[in-house]
């Protein structure tokens, strides 16, 4: 599956980083957007939007507060994918909403959790 981690880090302390390094371990392929470039364990840590030709995500998983999702708000309203999970500090009712006023699935939940427990 397909994952953009938005909000990523390449800080090891940082829930994102440690959701990357499982999601790979999984055998998602990864889309890695934070505010600065870096790497995570061999994965480019990007500062832009990917392009669809360059990586279309199935799932959106956020690590960026309400305040911060603001920036991405129309871009997660208008590109076509199927879900977005909104992690623990990253519950924003608004945005849920609207995402799923578009037909796109919305979960307040943990990726680390989903992904231990093969839920994901």
């Amino acid at each position: 599956m397909n994952v953009l981690v938005l909000g990523a880090s390449s800080n090891p302390e940082r829930y994102a980083y440690r959701a990357a390094l499982q999601l790979k371990k999984q055998g998602h392929t990864c889309y890695l957007l934070g505010q600065r470039p870096g790497v995570v364990d061999g994965m480019p840590l990007h500062t832009t939007w990917p392009s669809e030709d360059d990586f279309r995500p199935d799932t959106v998983t956020l690590y960026l507060g309400p305040a911060a999702q603001a920036t991405w708000r129309e871009t997660l309203l208008s590109k076509d994918y199927r879900r977005i999970l909104f992690n623990p500090g990253t519950e924003n009712p608004d945005l849920e909403h609207a995402l799923r006023a578009t037909g796109k699935e919305c979960q307040q939940a943990c990726t680390l959790v989903l992904l231990a427990t093969n839920s994901f």
